[in-house]
């Protein structure tokens, strides 16, 4: 999406950004030259859409799954700070990247190239459910033939028509996915849950495979076949902007850990990074 983030004197600073791209963009920064990190999405023909494809294209992303349609557009947000925390406005009803999953064969094709698929929520909500369902689908098999598929429920409500397909589709999600990265704030919001633990075992109970719990300043509590797992978060004092502080640590996370297998070593990774990305403003940090 095309991002307006607040700058000096009451002006706005245009880049690119959105919650899946910002996790590739972060992974790629920690992986070895071995790897191919791709970007699959949609957007059109004008000349937004091709300066968007330059940025991820110089970010070292390979951009050849992103479907170029005549007929859309990319869609747009606003942060709003306060005190450092940020909440946004959306404009996005017609972008070009709710298709991205309309082409099946493309979508496969995709996938099947992959050996490590990450998606999210905001995927999910912005597409049609038929095409919500297909790429759930397409990840449940790459699940099975031992790929790593990676969720972040990354809960926008307001994005989601109807709260019960909200939940329903979220649980389809975690059930396909071999590692799920959720928010604790934004899962008891959501659901209704009492607690950090409530939300592991709601996780465990689709079928997902490990579960890593963010808490924002607090522990990161990982929940896996080995059993528990509590990771101290250390405090940073007087953030600047916490947008795409879950993102940064699930693209550390996600880069060190198909590189190790390693938990501790990848909640550090991810740790890190959100620690640093929270210190400035916008999504992306170099």
């Amino acid at each position: 999406m095309v991002e307006l983030a607040q700058a000096e004197n009451g002006l706005l600073r245009k880049s690119f950004a959105g919650d899946v791209f910002n996790t590739l963009w972060y992974a790629r920064t920690r992986l070895d030259d071995s790897w191919t990190t791709r970007f699959m999405s949609a957007v059109g023909t004008d000349t937004v859409s091709a300066e968007m494809l330059s940025f991820f294209e110089s970010a070292g992303i390979d951009c050849s799954a992103v479907q170029r349609l005549q007929d859309r557009r990319p869609g747009l947000y606003m942060i709003h700070l306060d005190e450092g925390e940020r909440s946004f406005s959306y404009w996005r009803e017609t972008s070009a990247a709710r298709l991205l999953a309309a082409d099946r064969d493309k979508l496969n094709e995709t996938i099947e190239a992959a050996s490590a698929i990450y998606f999210s929520g905001i995927t999910l909500a912005i597409l049609p459910e038929d095409d919500g369902l297909a790429l759930i689908d397409c990840l449940k098999r790459a699940r099975s033939q031992g790929k790593t598929v990676a969720f972040d429920s990354n809960i926008r409500p307001a994005l989601w028509q109807d709260r019960e397909q909200m939940k329903l589709m979220m649980h389809l999600a975690a059930g396909a996915s071999t590692i799920c990265l959720p928010s604790c704030d934004d899962e008891r919001h959501a659901f209704g849950d009492a607690s950090g633990e409530a939300v592991l075992a709601r996780y465990v109970a689709t079928g997902a495979g490990t579960v890593v719990l963010k808490d924002g300043s607090g522990d990161v509590v990982v929940r896996s076949g080995e059993g528990i797992s509590r990771h101290r978060t250390e405090y940073v004092t007087n953030p600047v902007d916490t947008t795409g502080a879950g993102d940064s640590f699930n693209g550390a996370f996600l880069a060190e850990f198909v590189q190790t297998s390693d938990i501790a070593k990848s909640v550090a990774a991810g740790q890190a990074c959100a620690a640093r990305v929270i210190r400035h403003h916008g999504a992306l940090v170099s």
